[in-house]
């Protein structure tokens, strides 16, 4: 695992994080334009992964892909408070010498952003061709162009809204309730996240939100074995499946971050090129279009899928010409002459 110290870092609330690392994947030449891109809420710096192990986006990355890595370098960090590398709550706090567990401090999207600024700098970039993100990913991509205008060319914001839907903040506060409130939580001091079962709960009402009522219902038709639908089998295998890889305090610190996201006030010098989904519960289509009509520079596109938000993750055949031709016109034009 690649890691980039980015020393002591200090925070929205004016806290201090020291001794702050970001874990990474960094694919194509070095000295290439670069391509940055931003993962969602539990997603890890693993965007294309291996062979054996393929990534996240790894139908979007890659040698002749719509992010063609013998084109661009492509870099992406596990976000700081996550789980998989980045210091976050698992990490000792060097002032203790133990895990920061709960007592990790408050987060906003904003502070993630500037933690891999800082970190590109240290890995000898100065500049980006694009970010590239979708749903926290995506709320990272738009503070991108928010926060650092001059250092990208554009900015691709997938699956996203300025400003957080209240929709999305209730299920984020059930998530969060029902962790906090498993008395195996200990107020964030558990032994074991994977036996959590509030931890459980929260990992299916997000599921809920990910996919359309549409595609629920026909894959599962109210099939079941008698005792139980397949519908709650599915859930209950998601639920065990997450906190059997991820970390409950992440994921209450990630979900508080995403809360706060909210750039709907904001006029970007920065060209926005965008992509929403039809049937995205928690972003909305009708959240997006305001605000991208107050853009400078804004192109947008809404993509017809009954996966609902989880649409950036998958039936890349349907949008990711949209990247490719942005990412040539727009930012490299002298490939499409």
């Amino acid at each position: 695992m690649k890691t980039v110290s980015i020393g002591s870092l200090i925070l929205d609330s004016t806290k201090t994080i020291d001794d702050v690392e970001l874990a990474y994947e960094r694919l194509g030449d070095e000295t290439a334009p670069a391509i940055l891109i931003c993962h969602a809420l539990t997603g890890n710096q693993y965007a294309f992964g291996t062979e054996k192990n393929p990534g996240w986006w790894a139908g979007l990355i890659g040698p002749g892909k719509p992010v063609d890595t013998t084109v661009f370098q492509v870099i992406t960090f596990n976000v700081l408070g996550g789980c998989h590398g980045s210091t976050g709550p698992l990490s000792k706090n060097p002032k203790t010498g133990i895990p920061y567990r709960a007592d990790f401090p408050t987060l906003t999207i904003r502070d993630m952003v500037r933690a891999e600024y800082r970190a590109l700098k240290e890995l000898g970039i100065d500049h980006l061709a694009g970010v590239i993100g979708g749903s926290l990913g995506g709320m990272k991509t738009l503070e991108w162009g928010n926060l650092y205008p001059d250092f990208t060319d554009a900015i691709f914001p997938l699956a996203v809204t300025p400003y957080y839907s209240d929709y999305g903040v209730a299920f984020n506060h059930i998530g969060i309730l029902a962790i906090e409130s498993d008395g195996d939580f200990n107020n964030g001091d558990y032994a074991d996240a994977s036996l959590l079962k509030g931890f459980h709960v929260a990992r299916m009402a997000g599921m809920v939100t990910y996919r359309s009522g549409h595609m629920f219902n026909r894959r599962f038709g109210r099939s079941g074995d008698g005792e139980e639908f397949d519908v709650q089998s599915y859930l209950n295998y998601q639920g065990k499946k997450l906190a059997g890889r991820f970390d409950a305090n992440s994921y209450v610190l990630l979900l508080r971050a995403m809360n706060t996201h909210d750039i709907q006030d904001a006029v970007l010098d920065v060209p926005v090129y965008s992509l929403s989904f039809t049937r995205d519960l928690l972003y909305p289509s009708e959240l997006m279009a305001p605000w991208l009509e107050k853009q400078k520079t804004a192109s947008w596109k809404i993509v017809e899928t009954e996966f609902g938000h989880d649409g950036f993750l998958v039936e890349f055949d349907k949008w990711s010409g949209f990247i490719e031709n942005k990412l040539k016109s727009l930012v490299v034009p002298e490939l499409t002459r």
